[in-house]
């Protein structure tokens, strides 16, 4: 997968988990958990959104890389 589409799954994905955050201004920088203030269960619905979007499987053991949403699209990219 391409990081271009890694961008939009990870981006669409968060507007349906995150309807309140503006992804059209969004700091790829910004981590999913503070900076976005997604509880633990809005992460894991972020994570089960993006795998039904891309088929990708994000590891329990992953949990920990994928902090940012640069990090999540570049882990998105890579095993997609």
């Amino acid at each position: 997968m391409t990081e271009l589409e890694a961008r939009a799954a990870v981006y669409a994905a968060i507007h349906l988990v995150a309807p309140d955050v503006d992804t059209d201004d969004l700091d790829e920088g910004a981590r999913l958990r503070q900076d976005l203030e997604l509880d633990s269960l809005g992460f894991l619905r972020l994570i089960q959104t993006i795998h039904k979007a891309t088929g990708v499987d994000t590891s329990k053991h992953d949990y920990t890389v994928v902090t940012t949403v640069n990090d999540l699209i570049s882990y998105v990219a890579a095993h997609g």
